[in-house]
């Protein structure tokens, strides 16, 4: 199978793509970074062999940890991203035009360089944005140093093997509460929960001792194989419980359309199949 790259994320399951060309294979100070590219998915990040996002369906994964949180909280303007160097959730963050600024912590600057030549589409001119602060540092570091506030925090992390471990820990998650303003909102990437089932249940042990309302959301992403996709949910607010007019209110006065969010999709991602829900705290 010399032209097909196999992912071994999960000891006892694997996935395989088609590799039409091989864009870029380098080694960064951090992580190995490879850019295939693929006839249905199109262009492919992969970092240590694992897939990030494509070119085909990294909107349903950036819109819905994007959208999910900035239209509930209905008049967020201080957003805070840790990860995300490909750029695809700063994009999506800033055509909220009532968003005034973007803090984007990236702790390896070769990701968003090589990013920006290989996979343009995805920031999609975001990194140009006056709105948008980059740091290129360690987010764990930044939370726990940081005397700023945000309305939304967004963390885009790998899994938690690697630099991205340290993003899955208690002690993150409480110096991150302590980033937000009072009625912010946390999210977080947790992975397939059919397949990895205990980093969710880890997060939101971490959650449920942290914030009032925690929980979790999902989404379908096809080259995140394994079932649904899990996001972290934590706020001291009540944003939650937004009504769906008032989220059609909020969509439409964005003035944009997307590939996957809806505010039907939103509050319906917060309805857990029982093998999700039995993974709770």
């Amino acid at each position: 199978m010399s032209d097909w790259f196999r992912e071994t994320l999960h000891g006892d399951y694997a996935q395989s793509m088609m590799v039409s060309s091989v864009l870029y294979d380098s080694k960064t100070d951090h992580q190995r970074l490879v850019v295939l590219e693929n006839p249905r998915f199109g262009r492919v990040l992969t970092l240590d062999g694992v897939v990030q996002t494509t070119e085909g369906d990294n909107a349903i994964y950036h819109e819905m940890l994007t959208h999910v949180p900035l239209f509930a909280h209905g008049a967020a303007k201080r957003v805070l991203i840790i990860g995300g160097g490909d750029g695809g959730m700063a994009r999506e963050v800033l055509r909220h035009s009532a968003v005034e600024h973007v803090t984007m912590v990236e702790i390896d600057a070769g990701v968003v360089d090589f990013s920006k030549t290989y996979l343009p589409s995805l920031s999609n001119g975001a990194f140009d944005d006056p709105r948008l602060e980059l740091v290129i540092a360690d987010g764990a570091a930044f939370v726990r140093e940081t005397d700023q506030k945000y309305d939304v925090m967004i963390v885009d992390s790998t899994d938690p093997i690697g630099p991205g471990e340290v993003l899955f820990t208690d002690t993150f998650y409480g110096h991150a509460r302590n980033c937000l303003n009072e009625d912010g909102i946390l999210v977080t990437q947790n992975g397939v929960p059919f397949m990895q089932g205990d980093e969710l249940t880890n997060t939101l042990r971490a959650f449920k001792a942290l914030f009032s309302d925690w929980g979790c959301y999902t989404a379908t992403v096809p080259t995140y194989a394994g079932g649904p996709m899990a996001f972290g949910w934590a706020t001291n607010g009540n944003a939650r419980n937004v009504q769906v007019d008032k989220l059609e209110s909020r969509f439409a006065s964005a003035g944009f359309d997307c590939f996957y969010y809806t505010p039907e999709v939103h509050k319906g991602a917060f309805a857990l199949p029982g093998y999700i829900k039995r993974l709770l705290p």
